[in-house]
């Protein structure tokens, strides 16, 4: 699969996990991605430190690649980064139930033409369907530490 296909195929995964994550009506704006040129290996841990340094617990690290080979995509490498905040989460998730599939944060890390990107959901995009005033500053508060973790990876050389 050449290059320009693999980024029409994330470009399809992108808007799936935004009908996933119950974003129908995302937005550009409510999606952010950065380009590292570090390689792929020294992206992961330049975005793991960041996420770590801004206080945040990262509970697994997925491998999508894996399953993309296995139907027939050539693909370099391909991660989804959970990550949050331990207590924070128990909280929410017993105080808003329906923030459960949307719990922890995630990013997706793929290798692009000797690039790694870093594509996720802005989390003041959950805002839309979530406002109880309460959620506003926590999803604000995500936000900024998003963009934050993105311009830290956007920077590392």
């Amino acid at each position: 699969m050449s290059a320009r296909s693999l980024s029409k195929a994330f470009a399809a995964l992108a808007a799936g996990a935004a009908l996933a994550l119950g974003l129908a009506a995302a937005r550009a704006d409510e999606l952010v991605m950065v380009r590292s040129l570090q390689a792929f290996p020294e992206t992961m841990l330049t975005l793991q430190e960041s996420i770590r340094r801004h206080g945040y617990v990262i509970s697994r690290v997925q491998r999508v690649d894996v399953g993309l080979t296995r139907m027939g995509y050539k693909t370099d490498l391909y991660r989804v980064v959970f990550y949050g905040k331990p207590e924070e989460i128990r909280r929410l998730r017993r105080d808003y139930p329906d923030l459960i599939p949307y719990l922890p944060l995630k990013l997706s890390v793929f290798a692009e033409n000797g690039q790694t990107l870093v594509v996720g959901v802005r989390p003041l995009a959950l805002w839309a369907f979530f406002d109880h005033p309460e959620l506003f500053d926590v999803f604000a508060r995500w936000d900024r530490d998003l963009q934050t973790i993105l311009d830290e990876v956007r920077e590392a050389r």
